[in-house]
């Protein structure tokens, strides 16, 4: 409706001609091209910080000193904004390098708040009856543990993801990396072709669902299948 009463694609291109362009696009092999580079720096951060944040949950866990130690430095990165790491690392790093930078950072301090809270979530009576029963490790860790640390875990990866994708972006927006869903934002803007605009971020948006769904998906599986595997471990004891 606002479309056609300003009737300027240059103000505001209405939703017809955005996925019109978007169709134009598509059947480009620079258009995919760019999507899977974007997509690979993004996921590669994504993974990074995932696991940074997981290694670290698994000793600031296990140790008060050395959570009281990173404490702080995860409440700076969380609070400090895209655009600043953006300025900051700029300096040292350039090029490709730079959105995968600060796609670790942005992801880290979540996937290490939620895991370390899941870690430290497992019922400590459970754990000291399991021991009293003379269960190994693994199968209190199977049983009791990793239960408990599931739910948070997938909650920091869902969450993480879509942190990820909007700080990647943003990153590349920022650092106008070229051949990117970022550097192209940033040409439409600055060549004043609103309708790519627009399109470029419907693709941002239809990218950030599609991985959400895959992801949920994929946490469900892995939800059922431990399940199945933790039953048939309580079983066998």
């Amino acid at each position: 409706m606002l479309a056609s009463l300003v009737d300027t694609d240059l103000l505001l291109p209405g939703p017809l001609d955005t996925f019109a362009r978007l169709g134009e696009l598509a059947v480009t092999a620079d258009f995919w091209s760019i999507i899977t580079a974007s997509m690979a720096r993004i996921l590669i951060g994504w993974l990074i910080g995932v696991f940074i944040g997981a290694a670290l949950a698994a000793l600031t866990a296990m140790s008060h000193a050395v959570s009281a130690f990173f404490s702080p430095a995860m409440s700076v990165i969380k609070a400090t904004p895209v655009a600043s790491f953006v300025m900051l690392a700029f300096v040292w790093i350039r090029g490709e390098n730079l959105p995968v930078f600060c796609t670790v950072l942005m992801v880290l301090p979540l996937a290490w708040a939620n895991i370390h809270e899941g870690l430290l979530s497992a019922d400590r009576d459970l754990i000291e009856m399991a021991r009293a029963f003379r269960l190994d490790r693994s199968t209190i860790f199977r049983t009791i543990r990793l239960p408990a640390l599931l739910p948070h875990l997938f909650g920091a990866i869902r969450v993480s993801l879509g942190f990820a994708w909007k700080a990647g972006v943003a990153a590349e927006v920022i650092s106008h990396v070229g051949r990117s869903i970022g550097g192209e934002l940033y040409d439409a803007k600055l060549y004043l072709e609103t309708i790519d605009t627009f399109a470029w971020t419907a693709v941002i948006i239809l990218l950030s669902v599609l991985l959400e769904k895959l992801c949920a998906a994929a946490m469900n599986r892995a939800a059922v299948r431990f399940g199945a595997a933790s039953g048939r471990a309580v079983n066998a004891k």
